[in-house]
């Protein structure tokens, strides 16, 4: 299959997140083109990445073989509207966002070739964690381009669409719920007497061995969790199991689909 054009409807995160994974992996394609609304969103972009081209209106990047909607659900309805006579019979379309699904998307686009994928963050070094859900109507070859495309991102997999809004909150999220803690380890790490250096050393070693411990070990979560007998936060424990539950909870009944 041919280098295809890519266009980006939305300059935000998740688009540098993109183009930093492409970076990182030398990939080429025809063109890579993003619009935005806000023309320093735009500026600021094109200073990190001189190779992009930057388009004046969605319509005109809705012209290109992959398109990406990084766009808010609250959106994406109505650019769908703006663009749609734009769209050719080719044009693949691959949103970036929960709660709009495919079908809702197929009720306005006249194409069958409609994709939906929860990035993960991590995917700037290309150790995304990205689950993808395809149109019914999508021939096999598209499928494995995109896939082939998607994993210069990290780890692409197909899942149903049912399931997008979950990976969300568990995997997508996720390094939310902890990297703020990390960072503030680091700091009481320096203030006990180790440099910064050492903190982020011992922090990372250490998270990388505790998540094989839980998950590659074969020994039950309990036993893991009672290998460490001093617990310092144990009596916060049931707070944050509560932070968790109304939290996440709440947030999954406002995306789901």
């Amino acid at each position: 299959m041919k280098t295809k054009s890519l266009g980006f409807i939305g300059g935000g995160r998740v688009t540098r997140i993109f183009l930093q994974a492409f970076v990182n992996k030398k990939a080429i394609f025809e063109s890579i083109s993003v619009f935005d609304t806000n023309p320093e969103t735009l500026q600021a972009l094109k200073l990190q990445f001189p190779f992009i081209q930057i388009l004046t209106s969605a319509s005109e990047t809705a012209k290109k073989d992959v398109v990406f909607l990084a766009l808010h659900p609250p959106v994406i309805m109505e650019t769908l509207e703006k663009i749609k006579s734009e769209v050719s019979e080719q044009t693949i379309f691959i949103s970036l966002a929960p709660k709009i699904t495919i079908a809702k998307m197929s009720a306005v686009l006249p194409i069958n070739q409609i994709v939906r994928l929860i990035p993960n963050a991590t995917s700037v070094i290309n150790h995304g964690y990205n689950p993808v859900s395809f149109a019914s109507g999508m021939s096999e070859i598209q499928k494995w381009y995109i896939l082939e495309m998607l994993n210069l991102l990290g780890h692409t997999f197909e899942t149903a669409e049912e399931k997008l809004e979950g990976y969300a909150l568990i995997s997508a999220m996720l390094p939310t719920y902890f990297w703020f803690q990390w960072n503030e380890l680091e700091t009481i790490g320096t203030e006990f007497g180790l440099s910064q250096a050492e903190c982020r050393e011992s922090i990372y070693e250490t998270l990388n061995a505790a998540l094989n411990t839980m998950y590659r070990s074969g020994m039950s979560s309990d036993a893991v969790m009672n290998l460490i007998p001093v617990k310092p936060i144990g009596e916060n424990e049931d707070q944050i199991k509560g932070i968790y539950q109304e939290k996440l909870k709440t947030l999954f009944e406002k995306i789901k689909a």
